[in-house]
């Protein structure tokens, strides 16, 4: 017969349980045995970019990913950054680069047609409102005024450099010249380098205006970045730019040399030529048949000139006209409807295709024949723009350039397309790709993103020291940052009215692109000032089971009781930390819309920490636990005592020696 079990034995059992539950709540809310929360339960360990390794990493960095990429002869390093913004509302790419100590960070416009890369300067009166604040060279240790001399024009007094820019929209920028390090960011195996860019005083016209701070200026010239950062000899004489697709936005960019893929189309770009980037452009092919034109027709003036700052492409009259009839002898057919713009007479279609990817199937496919006679196909969204206010209608995004012979081509021309710009040997190379997803169609690791400070500077960015990106674990962990919740403020091109009605669907937009659940964004505050929208919203953390993994792993038998009453206890877990994407794109700007809601700036964000929690708040659910494991143990003893006291009493056990006493018979 098997022994049972005393009620001292099963006290002792729930005792020792009891104190297995206290040791391992104790253990995950320690921070200072991360140990069993990183290898003993199924959780994936998440790393926030705290605080940056030191610059002396940038050595073994570039040899790991050199070996990675599976390239035996070093190679000068290159800065990879990444590309925001849209052409159908905003006009133009920008990218972010950091100047001064510490670094301020800026979105510029990329354009290969400038010369000279300029951001508004603090003492500017005439400089327009912008994303970012204005660069203050007196909060930089390593700004240095470029003096007057015989290489420069000289300003009134003669003391500093100075330039001037003017642009074809008859817009405007000038200012001081001045030198600082200048930093590309965290995806960049480029350190920080020293480099001369302007300082604006004035800002007219569209400049004025635009959200972007400043240009970015990627031509050839001394004051570009690429010809200083070339004649410094730290990267080969090649940059890269890669746009998004239509609806896409976003995209790439590579200042130095990249491994060019097999089938990407060269053509050769003469630099005496013009001062621009010209290629050799000899035919056009619409829907498989030439255009009848003369080739020295894309000779005129400066040639064929590749313009990322322009939006769209503009060719001479001859040539815009022969395009135009080919392109609706094609899709004659189709309804043509008027544009989105009043003032413009824009040529639109109205068609029935909502998704890209099925407009090949309306559209016909535009062929670029080149003077070696490679051939460049462009897709519909090569040269249409989407219908703001119509849905499912298209509009040609090719236009006639007035009665200037030069054929400019604007960024529409090469969206998702890596334009590979190699000065070196003098071409420029096309190859279709999806720009969103470079780096894993050229097999190349991209490096984390920097994190964004959460200290309120005069710029946003000033604690976030972009370096080269380390080896290895590139961040080191502080157990003590503790996220409470992220609010940020935005503004928007679009009136109360129109956007009242929308303001729900905008916060599910808002959490798409964060990628978070719609509970967790929150609108604070909604006003507005003439045709502008300001909304202030706040990021909550998800449950912590969110941050669970649902894998189950081959452990013996006490991790799967410890993991099973982790999963009862997961929300005791007080280091419930955002994940990094949710900030970068903050500050990164990277959020996309739908057209309806206008272009947005983000005006101002920050991290708020997580609110510190009495003892009782922090403990509540353990006391409450082990009270209920305790009553529950009471429970089950006292019903034992008082089955067992049943079962004695219905069944007396009796000794077999032991004396029963007779009973008296009763007389008859």
């Amino acid at each position: 017969m098997a022994e049972e079990a005393s009620p001292t034995r099963l006290t002792f059992i729930l005792i020792v349980l009891v104190i297995f539950i206290i040791d391992f709540v104790h253990a995950l809310a320690n921070p200072s045995t991360p140990a069993l929360l990183l290898h003993s339960l199924p959780v994936p360990a998440m790393v926030l970019p705290l605080y940056h390794s030191t610059p002396n990493s940038s050595s073994s960095t570039f040899n790991s990913r050199r070996h990675l990429q599976g390239s035996e002869s070093p190679r000068r390093p290159n800065a990879r950054m990444s590309l925001y913004d849209d052409l159908l509302r905003n006009g133009y790419y920008t990218t972010r680069l950091w100047i001064g100590t510490p670094p301020q960070m800026f979105a510029l416009i990329v354009d290969t047609g400038s010369t000279v890369t300029y951001v508004p300067c603090s003492s500017c009166e005439q400089c327009g409102r912008h994303q970012d604040p204005k660069f203050d060279p007196e909060s930089s240790n390593t700004y240095q005024a470029v003096k007057c001399n015989i290489d420069c024009s000289c300003d009134n007094d003669r003391v500093n450099c100075i330039y001037e820019r003017q642009y074809a929209e008859m817009s405007s920028s000038s200012g001081v010249l001045g030198e600082d390090l200048i930093s590309f960011g965290n995806r960049s195996d480029l350190k920080p380098q020293r480099a001369v860019f302007g300082c604006e005083n004035v800002e007219t016209g569209d400049l004025f205006s635009q959200a972007a701070d400043g240009i970015m200026g990627l031509g050839r010239g001394d004051l570009s970045v690429v010809d200083q950062l070339v004649g410094k000899g730290v990267i080969s004489d090649s940059f890269s730019l890669c746009y998004g697709g239509m609806d896409i936005g976003g995209g790439a960019m590579v200042l130095g040399g990249i491994a060019a893929p097999e089938d990407m189309v060269f053509t050769q770009s003469n630099a005496g030529r013009s001062p621009y980037y010209n290629i050799d452009l000899k035919e056009i092919h619409v829907a498989g048949k030439q255009l009848a034109l003369n080739p020295s027709v894309f000779d005129g003036k400066h040639g064929t000139v590749l313009d990322s700052g322009t939006t769209y492409a503009y060719l001479p009259e001859a040539a815009f006209l022969a395009f135009k009839e080919a392109i609706m002898k094609e899709v004659n057919s189709l309804e043509q409807i008027r544009g989105p713009d009043p003032n413009y007479n824009d040529i639109c279609f109205s068609t029935d295709v909502s998704d890209v990817s099925q407009l090949s199937s309306t559209f016909p496919q535009v062929d670029m024949i080149f003077g070696n006679g490679k051939k460049f196909g462009l897709s519909p969204e090569n040269y249409l723009f989407r219908h703001s206010k119509v849905h499912g209608a298209y509009c040609l995004g090719i236009f006639q350039n007035g009665k200037d012979p030069t054929t400019l081509l604007g960024g529409i021309l090469v969206r998702n397309t890596l334009v590979t710009y190699d000065r070196e040997h003098s071409k420029i190379g096309f190859w279709k790709t999806n720009c969103s997803e470079l780096w894993e169609r050229l097999h190349v690791s991209p490096s984390p993103l920097p994190m964004p400070p959460t200290s309120e500077e005069k710029n946003p960015t000033a604690e976030t020291q972009p370096t080269v990106a380390p080896s290895g674990s590139p961040y080191v962990l502080s157990g003590d940052l503790q996220i409470g919740h992220i609010t940020f403020d935005m503004s928007l091109n679009i009136s109360y009215s129109d956007l009242k009605p929308h303001i729900t669907e905008l916060g599910e937009f808002i959490a798409q692109e964060l990628d978070i659940n719609t509970s967790q964004v929150n609108l604070v505050k909604f006003s507005s000032s003439g045709n502008h929208s300001f909304i202030k919203w706040d990021i909550t953390p998800a449950d912590s089971t969110d941050y669970i993994s649902n894998t189950t792993a081959v452990v013996s038998l006490p991790c799967r009781i410890a993991t099973s009453v982790y999963q009862l206890f997961n929300y005791l877990l007080d280091d419930l930390l955002f994940p990094q994407a949710i900030v970068s794109r903050l500050a990164e700007h990277r959020l996309q819309f739908p057209v309806m809601f206008g272009s947005y700036q983000l005006i101002d964000w920050r991290v708020e920490p997580k609110a510190k929690r009495t003892w009782w708040k922090k403990s509540h659910m353990v006391v409450i636990s082990i009270l209920v494991v305790l009553v529950i143990g009471l429970l089950v003893s006292g019903l034992w005592l008082f089955w067992r006291h049943r079962q004695q009493t219905v069944n007396p056990y009796k000794p077999v020696d032991a004396t029963v006493t007779e009973a008296e018979l009763q007389p008859l």
